[in-house]
């Protein structure tokens, strides 16, 4: 079976969609780059999804710094039981976001802010989850949004190869802000030729639960948050 329908299952043809829109009018509006065709199913799309192994079902969850939809909209896409908030601070992006959403019928809410802003975190507090690629350092990403989190609830930045080597770079940093336990996690070793190096970062709780059923890359315990159910707001 392919990737897409490991992943997908009957929603692949929305998947099609979303990479034919991000070929087409991404690359237009400057979302993607012109180089990215060759590589878009699997360095994009398929490694966003797989993020979805971690999220236990009807898991609240925002997607910090969007930009063309990544990794929120292949969540969305994979996991429609997932209330997903795809949050992105620039105006083109934004309208990028609420335009596709609403062609492809997806059950997303999009905000436009920063993590950082107090205006969102008022907003989107009490996350279950806060997912972030290619945005910032571990610390700054802590930094950011472990507040949008409930206690005990869970970050997950994807990094490259140097995963390891920045989160112990940042792992002081990332307890002053509120973590109290991090770690590597491998994510889509089943469909994936490189799985997604996936930095989990759980804030302070005194209790919760085991955090998904990826792979464990590094040592430590994890848990996973309580669910929640799924909250759309346009």
């Amino acid at each position: 079976m392919s990737p897409e329908r490991m992943i997908f299952g009957d929603r692949a043809s929305l998947v099609r969609e979303f990479a034919e829109r991000l070929l087409t009018d991404g690359v237009r509006r400057g979302l993607i780059g012109p180089r990215e065709g060759d590589r878009l199913w699997e360095r994009h799309i398929y490694n966003s999804a797989v993020l979805h192994e971690l999220l236990p079902r009807e898991a609240t969850v925002v997607d910090v710094g969007s930009g063309a939809g990544l990794p929120g909209i292949p969540l969305a896409i994979a996991r429609p039981d997932l209330a997903v908030t795809l949050l992105e601070p620039m105006a083109r992006r934004v309208a990028w976001l609420e335009e596709l959403t609403d062609d492809l019928e997806l059950s997303v809410t999009v905000v436009r802010g920063r993590a950082e802003d107090k205006a969102v975190r008022t907003r989107l507090h009490d996350q279950d989850f806060v997912v972030a690629r290619a945005v910032s350092s571990l610390e700054r990403l802590a930094e950011w949004c472990l507040p949008l989190l409930r206690p005990g609830g869970w970050l997950l930045a994807q990094k490259g190869a140097s995963a390891v080597e920045e989160l112990e770079r940042d792992r002081a940093a990332i307890v002053r802000r509120g973590g109290d336990s991090a770690e590597v996690r491998d994510c889509g070793a089943d469909v994936l030729e490189t799985p997604a190096n996936v930095v989990v970062v759980r804030r302070s709780a005194s209790t919760s639960r085991s955090v998904g059923s990826g792979k464990r890359a590094r040592g430590g315990r994890t848990r996973r948050p309580d669910n929640r159910r799924s909250r759309k707001e346009r």
